[in-house]
């Protein structure tokens, strides 16, 4: 008997010679917190069940592991903005895994521009980007150049006239 990161399990005495080894609890992952009437499983045509999982709430069949389905909880935000770099994407809202909000192109892997700040429509006074991003600074909120290479600070009564 051996205790370990996830709980108590049970190892082989001859260890490190013989590495196996079982769990004492079952898996509590993806337990079944309400069952979704009226919903059907696009796949199978089963019923649609909200799981707790590793990562938080989801869901999916009540038929797992013979149905896999998944419903996407979590869809990005679409901002109106246009990707600067590509030209060709939109920004989207995502949340890092330690739950910040950031912004991303949506053309992923191709285009890899990111803001860790809200984006504001306007043009950069010195390099003439044409994206701007807000900071909220000890003084109050700032708009600041989305460029990496520039993100010098942009004048205010610059802003107010768009």
């Amino acid at each position: 008997m051996r205790s370990g990161q996830h709980g108590p399990f049970l190892g082989c005495s001859q260890y490190p010679v013989c590495a196996y080894i079982k769990p004492l609890k079952q898996q509590t992952d993806g337990h079944i917190v309400k069952v979704l009437d009226g919903q059907i499983c696009p796949r199978c045509q089963g019923t649609l069940v909200l799981r707790q999982g590793r990562y938080g709430m989801f869901i999916g069949c009540a038929d797992y592991p013979a149905c896999d389905y998944v419903a996407a909880v979590d869809q990005p935000d679409a901002t109106t903005f246009d990707c600067p770099s590509c030209r060709s994407g939109k920004l989207v809202q995502r949340t890092s895994r330690f739950g910040k909000n950031f912004y991303a192109c949506d053309q992923y892997p191709q285009c890899r521009f990111v803001l860790n700040y809200a984006p504001v429509a306007g043009i950069c006074d010195v390099c003439q980007f044409p994206l701007l991003m807000e900071k909220n600074t000890a003084r109050g909120p700032k708009l600041f150049c989305a460029d990496k290479a520039c993100g010098k600070p942009v004048a205010e009564k610059e802003h107010d006239k768009e």
